[in-house]
């Protein structure tokens, strides 16, 4: 059983996972904002480097040897110019690595023996193309073992609250590998009505559905090997709790949230 809990910094709340423990690591509060990465590193480990991008809902996850830290000094970050990817893993050790999010997914991965760690961006888009099973292909082609990692998913917008289109829960129902031979579109959502916890839930309005956009992930990664005792999921939802987190589908504004992690060596 993971543990969520949530702590203090300033008086201001941030969440914490017991998968991650090996990690300085963090799921920020809206009441963080508008601090920037460079400032969050200071609740983490002050002399990590830091490490973001600028997101762009796709399925690119870059290492950190391929984009530069940010400075410690930078005051306005509308004038850097920052690498397009939804996914960045470390080289070394004391590097921190970010990703904003108000809905989707933030992801946070580490390796036990390596130290390497790894923040995604997932939301239905990097969802639907893979961007998680690619992400741990990366950690293989370093050298991670899939029993050595760990995932933790942080506060999202919950399938409860997120209503899709059709098109868009097929094109999310035709990642998992059950329904690999299916060539239908019923062929493809039935059956994930019937999975324990299931990712796909009903919807009033005609050709709406609901989406566990977690779970969906959650089924990706146990599909390339992981265990189930090797994710975290987070029950946090973001439409739900405007004092704490925000969320674009409530709000339709551009206000984020970030999460980070530590690497060691």
């Amino acid at each position: 059983m993971h543990i969520w809990t949530w702590y203090q910094w300033q008086q201001l709340p941030y969440l914490t996972c017991s998968i991650l423990k090996d990690w300085p690591h963090g799921f920020f509060s809206r009441r963080f904002s508008p601090r920037s990465p460079v400032d969050l590193v200071q609740v983490l480990e002050p002399s990590a480097q830091v490490y973001r991008l600028k997101q762009v809902h796709g399925n690119q996850v870059f290492k950190t040897t391929q984009v530069s830290p940010i400075p410690k000094t930078e005051t306005n970050s509308e004038e850097i110019s920052w690498s397009e990817a939804d996914g960045l893993i470390t080289n070394k050790g004391l590097e921190s690595v970010w990703v904003a999010s108000a809905d989707c997914v933030p992801v946070l991965i580490g390796d036990v023996v390596t130290g390497r760690v790894a923040a995604i961006h997932a939301g239905w888009r990097g969802t639907s193309t893979r961007i998680l099973p690619l992400a741990i292909a990366q950690f293989q082609q370093q050298g991670s073992q899939i029993a050595n990692l760990r995932v933790a998913m942080g506060p999202a917008i919950s399938g409860e609250c997120y209503q899709v289109s059709q098109d868009v829960a097929v094109k999310l129902g035709a990642t998992l590998q059950m329904i690999d031979t299916a060539s239908s579109i019923s062929e493809i959502l039935e059956p994930l009505f019937h999975l324990p916890d299931p990712p796909l839930l009903s919807d009033p309005e005609p050709d709406r559905l609901r989406v566990d956009i977690r779970r969906f992930n959650a089924l990706q990664l146990e599909a390339v090997g992981l265990d189930p005792e090797q994710i975290a999921i987070c029950s946090e939802c973001t439409y739900s709790q405007p004092e704490l987190l925000f969320s674009y589908r409530r709000d339709r504004l551009k206000l984020v949230q970030w999460s980070g992690i530590v690497s060691f060596s």
